[in-house]
């Protein structure tokens, strides 16, 4: 079991953990996730690492209350545990010193593209984020990823807050502006390619972290094949960034959509019953991985 320090609200139905896993923490570099199950009976989901310390042996986690797994763990507070957190996975961040790199984060997607950014900032790059969301209580880690950048944009779908309209606008004008050397884009499949097509024609390379459907996190169940420069490559393993020019995102969001029908159904049965599942995390004895 891995007990649950930290557990708060950063906007509705979007909840930061810091859990304790020691070996993760000490091992864990930016762009790397962990693949979580709450209880025995539970599925596996892949949750990006967004900070850790190996000083008190607690890796952070950033959770979006969609399906039925995401909405149960944000039911969890400071005291419950997860009964496995596997990582860390997945390849790391290229990070070095490019020049200038704007990072755009959409909705939740800021939490997955937070630690990057740190690490950009820490190699001596310039940073320019772009922050979106729907509407203004939606806005995550603003204070965070101000503080490791050069400038700061915030934009809402809304209007209700910063920039009105779409991340694309304001990448658009900060290329049109100076040299941009390197893009990462996190968020909705949709705004990682309008990103990608907004950059193909200047030739600037784009990074995007392909949260695709993922089980075991090894590459043996194929649940997250994606095509990359038409060949096939597995998110867990091979990923989860990949250049944003040879990704087929059609095939993306297609493979993403495949299980929706039953995610919804399996989220309805949860909502009707919650206690089910909750009384399955509560009645196994905590224990604290060394």
């Amino acid at each position: 079991m891995f007990p649950i320090v930290e557990a708060r609200f950063l906007a509705p139905e979007i909840k930061l953990f810091r859990v304790q896993a020691p070996r993760v923490a000490r091992r864990r570099l930016p762009g790397q996730f962990v693949i979580v199950r709450l209880h025995e009976h539970g599925e596996r989901i892949p949750l990006t690492i967004a900070d850790s310390s190996a000083a008190d042996g607690t890796v952070t986690l950033i959770v979006q209350g969609i399906g039925k797994t995401t909405k149960l763990m944000n039911r969890l507070e400071p005291g419950d545990a997860v009964l496995d957190l596997a990582g860390p996975l997945g390849k790391p961040s290229e990070v070095e010193r490019f020049g200038t790199v704007a990072v755009v984060g959409g909705g939740v997607g800021a939490a997955i593209a937070w630690p990057t950014a740190v690490a950009f900032h820490q190699a001596g790059n310039r940073l320019l984020t772009v922050l979106g969301a729907r509407t203004r209580e939606l806005v995550i880690l603003e204070p965070e990823l101000a503080a490791v950048s050069d400038r700061l944009v915030v934009t809402t779908d809304d209007g209700s807050y910063g920039r009105p309209g779409l991340v694309t606008g304001v990448l658009a004008e900060l290329m049109a502006a100076e040299r941009i050397d390197r893009v990462l884009a996190i968020g909705p499949v949709p705004m990682m390619r309008a990103v990608a097509e907004l950059t193909r024609p200047l030739g600037v390379k784009t990074i995007v972290s392909l949260n695709s459907i993922m089980v075991d996190g090894t590459g043996m169940c194929g649940g997250c094949r994606v095509l990359v420069a038409g060949s096939s490559q597995f998110a867990c393993v091979d990923g989860p960034e990949f250049d944003a020019h040879e990704v087929d995102f059609t095939a993306l969001a297609q493979r993403n959509a495949a299980y929706r029908e039953a995610e919804q159904a399996s989220l309805a049965a949860f909502l009707a019953h919650p206690e089910r599942d909750l009384c399955r995390i509560h009645a196994a004895p905590l224990e604290v991985p060394s």
